[in-house]
C-alpha cells in the first residue's frame, strides 16, 4: 500500500491566504517616507559662495546609520538645509567632517565628490522613496 502524501486541510490553506493577504496589503498601504530614502539638496551657501549645491544622499547614510548618529549625536537637525554648515566647520571635524576626515570617509579636499549640483536648485527634499540611489540632479 502507497503512503499518500498529507494535504493541508481547506481550513489551514485558507488561514495562509489571508495572512499573505493581510502582509501584503500591510506593505503596500504604508506611506512612502519624505526623506528617509532621498537625496537632500543643500543650498544655504553654496552658489553664494561660487560653488555647486551639495547633494547629500541621505538614503546612503540611512541604510548604514541609525537616525540618532547624525541627528542627535553630530548635531545634525532634522529639516533639510537647517543647519548653517561651513566648509571651515567640515575641515575641522564638525558636521560632515566627523566622518569625512580623509581617514573613514574622503575628506573635504574632494569637493566635487558633494558640490555636485546643478546652479540654480533650492534646498530641499528629491526623490522621496523613489531615489533608489544617487539623485543626478
Amino acid at each position: 500500500m502507497r503512503a499518500s502524501a498529507a494535504r493541508p486541510s481547506r481550513r489551514r490553506v485558507g488561514r495562509l491566504v489571508a495572512s499573505l493577504l493581510v502582509a501584503a496589503t500591510a506593505f503596500v498601504a504604508q506611506p512612502p517616507l519624505q526623506a528617509e530614502y532621498a537625496d537632500v539638496v543643500i543650498n544655504n551657501r553654496s552658489e553664494k559662495e561660487g560653488v555647486r549645491p551639495v547633494i547629500f544622499p541621505h538614503w546612503f547614510h540611512r541604510v548604514r546609520f541609525r537616525c540618532k548618529v547624525c541627528h542627535f549625536e553630530l548635531g545634525f537637525k532634522m529639516r533639510a538645509g537647517g543647519n548653517d554648515i561651513r566648509m571651515n566647520d567640515i575641515s575641522n571635524g564638525r558636521f560632515c567632517g566627523v566622518c569625512h576626515n580623509g581617514d573613514l570617509a574622503w575628506g573635504a579636499e574632494r569637493c566635487d565628490l558633494c558640490h555636485s549640483g546643478k546652479p540654480g536648485l533650492t534646498t530641499g527634499i528629491r526623490g522621496g522613496h523613489e531615489t533608489m540611489g544617487p539623485g543626478r540632479y
